[in-house]
């Protein structure tokens, strides 16, 4: 290790600085989306049986909503643009503009070069959790995702139930394709329900068990055409570990709500205005 410099602590005083004000972002008309979600109705219903995932499709301008169903389980989200799958979720940078863990008011961004809402929350049932004394919060846009990858770096294991294959057998059964075309499309996710942080000491992404309860939900309202996808991970509700057959593992459940009215003054958001030349 380097020799520490005498101006160390001044260096270490630096003022922190938000990199993207969230002053500056349009922000959602959550009035009108409760008002629309009030009249919404159940159009469709789908179980995500634990250790596996399913695919789900959102009308622009209506809602889903992930439920607990049977006990403490945490799920891995992806979402697409329902008719060009290059737009897809950008956790990175829901990261940068929202923070580590997302709740109600905030937003679902889509990947370069289209950057614009795909989903907005309206309720989030574990909004009460915070920001507990290790760090830890809820919905997270900090973790990848478990995978078989990494699970064999690890440990040497053939395991097919971590999230990012689970999500690919979804999403190549949706589409009608071969395991090898869909996988290049499955990318970090939107953790729900999931407890996680960094520890203060080494900065290690650190999870704990879900403070989620059968009833709880996340509801967003769909900003276009989504495609998504949701596996109930192998970890239950991670508080041990997760690629795991050992874990208690409970099903999901996602909603697609459509309300009578799209809501009042809202439209679909536009891609990004950026011209795209690059300074060429």
């Amino acid at each position: 290790m380097t020799q520490e410099p005498q101006d160390a602590e001044t260096r270490r005083a630096a003022a922190p600085v938000i990199c993207y004000p969230p002053e500056t972002l349009p922000a959602p008309p959550l009035a009108a989306f409760e008002a629309a979600l009030v009249t919404a109705t159940r159009s469709d219903e789908i179980i995500i049986p634990p250790r596996e995932a399913r695919t789900f499709r959102v009308p622009a301008g209506s809602f889903f909503r992930i439920v607990s169903v049977e006990g403490p389980q945490v799920g891995d989200l992806n979402l697409w643009n329902a008719d060009d799958l290059s737009e897809r979720f950008y956790s990175g940078k829901t990261r940068a503009l929202h923070g580590t863990h997302v709740t109600t008011g905030e937003r679902l961004w889509s990947s370069f070069p289209h950057l614009r809402p795909m989903a907005t929350i309206v309720r989030d049932d574990l909004g009460w959790y915070g920001i507990d004394a290790d760090g830890g919060s809820v919905h997270d846009v900090i973790g990848t995702r478990c995978d078989p990858y990494t699970a064999n770096v690890l440990s040497g294991a053939q395991y097919h139930h971590c999230c990012h294959s689970n999500l690919t057998r979804a999403l190549a059964d949706e589409l009608g394709c071969t395991l090898r075309a869909a996988e290049p499309h499955v990318h970090d996710v939107l953790n729900v329900f999931m407890c996680t942080g960094f520890t203060r000491d080494t900065g290690q992404y650190f999870m704990k068990a879900s403070p989620v309860r059968p009833g709880d939900a996340l509801t967003f309202f769909a900003e276009i055409e989504l495609l998504g996808a949701l596996s109930a991970c192998p970890g239950g509700d991670c508080g041990a570990e997760h690629s795991s057959d050992e874990a208690a593992c409970f099903p999901l459940r996602v909603e697609v709500l459509i309300p009578a009215a799209q809501p009042e003054g809202w439209q679909p958001p536009a891609r990004s205005g950026y011209d795209g030349t690059h300074g060429r």
